[in-house]
């Protein structure tokens, strides 16, 4: 049932619109504050579709109403009501956020219309919103073991901060699955998620990639260059096998999260990001700082949540629901039919040792719809699957 607030120091004025309401539609449920103040408590406390806000009140104005509820809940729409000295600064609460405004005396129709699309884009932002937390089949996570079913349980309660998060685990076992579910799932889904495999950029180009540079910074730096952190502004990024990442980068890393600060390879100008920083690896990091070659003041600023993601034969119970998985998706993107698994196969894959975790369990499944019979037997397993 929508829930409209009407802000109106003015009884009379309150009694008409909440009359007008609830005649128009009996499924509105109305509710009253006099003033600005008692407004945004009741606007604290309660959840509404819509907010009727006068502009000139005692204690607190509907354009200070305007500002907090668009800090506190942005998603209310909010109709501002103004008399005829007021249109200039009605006009105004339009540039602030204001959905619309309504002069006094209301005309009936107007009213009405601008209340029904109100609550109608009240409703579209909150689907939209429901949408975007959900993660793109891209990056499902598949499995009903007790491992992922923590890792699940873990990411729900941890995506909605800005809590960086060190994900850990075997090559293979999909960190880069969980760093994107923490993305999509935050409130940070609209900005972008840049991934940055610190493994695959040579160690002399990481900073430059990292936080970019100027032009004449090093012999092949023809222009200005954003970094991925300037890229990341907003969003998350995503610093994949950080734990290979040298230590001359990993100290201006350590500066970027204390300050909220980069600054660009060959200047010295500070330049302000805004990045919530997600780290996997498939080292012990520890280890890596005993032996020197990892920053424990750096471990300590990414591992505010730790997330281990078990090995394959850590969650073997899950093999059945990957296979299934798998199987839709290699044959929907092959073009080809469809296959099933005979129970013995599945058992047989069971069993295997995966060292390649995941990804490998992906590469045998393909394999096996490729070159398997219409029913994929345990002789195909033996035969398409064995381990050189």
């Amino acid at each position: 049932m929508p829930k409209i607030l009407i802000i109106e120091d003015e009884a009379a004025i309150r009694r008409v619109l909440s009359k007008i309401l609830s005649e128009e539609n009996d499924s509105y449920e109305v509710d009253e504050a006099e003033d600005g103040l008692d407004g945004l408590e009741k606007i604290k406390k309660d959840d509404y579709g819509l907010i009727l806000c006068d502009i000139k009140m005692p204690k607190m104005d509907g354009v200070e109403v305007l500002e907090a509820v668009k800090t506190i809940k942005p998603e209310i729409p909010v109709v501002m009501i103004s008399g005829h000295g007021d249109i200039d600064t009605a006009v105004n609460t339009m540039r602030l956020g204001a959905f619309d405004y309504i002069s006094k005396p209301p005309d009936l129709n107007r009213l009405l219309n601008t209340v029904r699309n109100a609550l109608d884009r009240k409703e579209l932002m909150v689907e939209n919103k429901r949408l975007k937390k959900k993660v793109s089949k891209k990056y499902e996570m598949v499995g009903e073991s007790a491992g992922i079913e923590k890792i699940i349980t873990m990411i729900e309660k941890v995506a909605p901060t800005d809590a960086r998060v060190l994900i850990t685990g075997p090559n293979g076992t999909g960190k880069e699955i969980v760093a994107h579910w923490l993305h999509q799932k935050s409130d940070r889904s609209n900005g972008p998620m840049v991934e940055v495999n610190c493994a695959a950029i040579p160690s002399e180009l990481i900073e430059s990639e990292l936080f970019g540079h100027v032009k004449g910074a090093f012999t092949s730096a023809n222009k200005d260059r954003a970094g991925k952190f300037e890229a990341a502004n907003g969003g998350t990024i995503f610093l994949d096998e950080v734990g290979d990442m040298s230590l001359s980068a990993q100290a201006k890393v350590l500066r970027a999260l204390q300050e909220s600060k980069v600054q660009r390879v060959g200047s010295d100008k500070d330049i302000k990001v805004d990045v919530r920083v997600i780290a996997a690896t498939n080292k012990d990091l520890k280890k890596e700082i005993e032996d020197g070659k990892f920053r424990e003041d750096l471990y300590h600023r990414l591992a505010v949540i730790l997330i281990e993601v078990p090995s394959l034969n850590d969650r073997r119970d899950d093999i059945p629901l990957l296979v299934e998985h798998f199987s839709s998706k290699i044959a929907a993107e092959q073009g080809i039919t469809k296959k099933t698994f005979s129970k013995k196969a599945i058992k047989l894959l069971q069993d295997y040792n995966w060292t390649g975790n995941i990804r490998e369990l992906r590469n045998v499944i393909e394999r096996l719809i490729i070159l398997g019979q219409s029913e994929v037997s345990e002789d195909d397993v033996k035969q398409f699957a064995s381990k050189s």
